[in-house]
């Protein structure tokens, strides 16, 4: 992205879209009283989040005996019902399903290839559906302390070696299938991103025209194979990333705030939420609506606004597709495809 002098003033930043991720589902419901558990007291989750000030809902799902679901009808009974719950949210499904353990000593794996494109028949349809790119380690615990999970199931031995040595399988017989699937479908990709890397594939997959559509990043820095948390490295992607792409950042525990201020400044997005953090100051326990507000004060303290719902949509840009890759190129502000026999650096078409 390019920043012009007066990019860091916040009257020529978008709104700050607040991504929330109320439902945890690495967590047992006994790790925190802040885990919906009911259909009811997700539902009523998605308010609160709504009333404090986010205006996008990352969604996994729970069975009643605490665990992740992993059944497709309550997926769609759960959307259907945020439908008219919270009419004005952009509803996005974690592409992950739910990668938590069934039970102690049982793998922490995100489930296989039908499961996960299955997503994209969800009734009603969701907003996005979140979606990774290149197989990557996915190693949740490597960046954390003992505080941050102190007293919590992933303490436990067993639960903490499942996280330790959990991969993301998303080669591109995954990914290109999910892409057409969600794209027939009228689903959004939102592209979550652990390094320039995998910015780098997308790339490649709108300059093929594989991929066309707004663009629509989160920054994953939470370690483990996925990015850390040194300022420098958020700062390089942030100046990657195409100037017409949408960016949110996602970290963990009690670097988010930090991390997300930075964001904030920026002009980029953010993501809360105790799916990335159940603490505020150390030793004191936060809830998901917490996280929401301290952003929002965090905001007001810097002057930018808050997106409401509507405003929230069309930063996203949902509902748009564009009909080939020199399309998509321009709207991203992206340089265009090198023209056969065509020498030197390209420059943005006028």
């Amino acid at each position: 992205m390019h920043f012009h002098d007066d990019s860091l003033h916040p009257e020529n930043q978008e709104k700050l879209v607040i991504q929330a991720a109320p439902y945890g589902p690495e967590w047992l419901p006994e790790d925190s009283d802040d885990i919906p558990v009911t259909m009811d007291e997700q539902v009523q989750k998605a308010v609160d989040c709504y009333n404090a000030g986010a205006t996008a809902l990352h969604i996994h799902v729970r069975e009643l005996d605490g665990h992740g679901s992993k059944r497709l009808s309550m997926f769609n009974e759960l959307v259907g019902r945020l439908r008219e719950a919270v009419p004005d949210m952009v509803l996005q499904i974690g592409g992950s399903i739910s990668f938590a353990p069934e039970e102690e000593g049982a793998d922490a794996k995100w489930l296989g290839y039908d499961t996960r494109h299955m997503l994209a028949e969800i009734t009603p349809r969701p907003d996005q559906v979140t979606i990774a790119i290149n197989t990557s380690q996915m190693n949740i615990v490597d960046i954390l302390t003992d505080d941050d999970i102190e007293g919590t199931s992933i303490a436990k031995p067993a639960y903490y070696q499942a996280y330790r040595d959990m991969y993301l399988e998303a080669g591109p017989e995954f990914y290109l299938e999910h892409l057409k699937r969600l794209q027939t479908n009228g689903i959004q990709a939102h592209f979550q991103l652990a390094h320039l890397a995998q910015l780098e594939t997308v790339e490649r997959l709108i300059r093929k025209g594989i991929y066309t559509g707004p663009l629509t990043l989160n920054y994953v820095a939470i370690g483990g194979g996925f990015a850390g948390r040194h300022p420098a490295d958020l700062i390089e992607f942030i100046r990657r990333v195409p100037d017409g792409a949408t960016l949110t950042v996602e970290s963990s525990f009690r670097a988010v705030a930090p991390m997300n201020a930075i964001a904030i400044a920026l002009g980029a997005h953010v993501r809360v939420g105790n799916e990335d953090n159940l603490w505020g100051r150390k030793g004191e326990r936060m809830t998901t609506v917490e996280q929401i507000e301290q952003m929002v004060k965090i905001a007001d303290a810097l002057h930018r606004d808050i997106a409401t719902g509507p405003e929230a949509k069309k930063i996203y840009k949902l509902g748009e597709y564009y009909d080939s890759a020199d399309e998509t190129l321009a709207r991203l502000g992206m340089v265009p495809n090198r023209r056969p026999g065509q020498r030197g650096f390209m420059l943005r078409e006028v």
